[in-house]
């Protein structure tokens, strides 16, 4: 083969398939670079293919939903419950019947970096996305679990498309839509992991503006948990309107 290391590089990076006369012609070559790009390439496919296999066993429910007639599958799901501070988010993700997101998984799983991809590339991929907000002063009303089921419904409510199937991680709401929930969903459905990572995503976002306002608090840190610094910063400067006051180590505070 003429070619030099580069320029069989550049060619194996546009070879998809493992029957590619190119990529056989390479394994036969005897130069030591070639082979370290041979196995490149072949790790590099297997990483694709176990991607792209997990992303397929991910649709399960949604191909469920789709033989028994619905074709509008809306994932839920919501983050935010545990904070101290900030409110709680849900989204609801209509996702294209032919979106391909390899690698998309709950969102407590990816870096604050592929969240921020998958959050794109989440846009791109869906047919409608409604976010739901309950704030501080709800939750106190109501309880945090009635404000997740208040936030869910809001999402769901703000989609264009009215959705004909709900599936839920681990919750029922009570709506007039056919529903699954499912037991750790978002690491089992696309649909509801490409919801958590809309939800958490906007939720992380809402809290950094926050900490721009109230940088002692440290927000951008910890998102709210009852972190050591955000305890020692509630001891020192006392509790915001956006704690939840009905939440112990807040409430022992006022």
């Amino acid at each position: 083969m003429n070619l030099t290391t580069k320029e069989i590089q550049e060619k194996l990076e546009r070879i998809t398939n493992v029957n590619d006369p190119f990529l056989e012609k390479c394994k036969t070559d005897s130069r030591k670079g070639v082979q370290q790009l041979v196995q490149k390439w072949w790790k590099s496919y297997e990483q694709e293919k176990a991607l792209q296999e997990q992303f397929y066993g991910m649709l399960n429910y949604e191909r469920k939903a789709n033989s028994q007639g619905f074709h509008l599958i809306a994932g839920v799901d919501e983050v935010g419950r545990g904070p101290l501070a900030g409110p709680v988010v849900a989204a609801a993700v209509i996702l294209k019947e032919e979106c391909y997101i390899p690698g998309l998984t709950d969102s407590k799983k990816l870096t604050a970096a592929m969240r921020e991809k998958y959050f794109d590339k989440i846009k791109t991929n869906s047919k409608a996305i409604g976010i739901g907000i309950v704030h501080a002063e709800v939750i106190d009303e109501i309880n945090i679990y009635e404000a997740t089921k208040l936030a869910m419904i809001q999402a769901i409510k703000k989609l264009e498309i009215d959705p004909d199937f709900l599936l839920l991680d681990a919750i029922k709401l009570d709506l007039p839509i056919s529903q699954e929930s499912i037991i750790k969903g978002d690491a089992k459905s696309v649909s509801i992991a490409a919801s958590s990572v809309i939800a958490k995503v906007t939720r992380d976002r809402i809290m950094q503006d926050l900490a721009k306002r109230l940088p002692e608090y440290g927000f951008e840190q910890h998102m709210g948990y009852g972190t050591r610094y955000h305890l020692e910063a509630l001891q020192r400067y006392g509790v915001t309107e956006y704690h939840r006051k009905s939440f112990a180590p807040v409430k022992e505070l006022l």
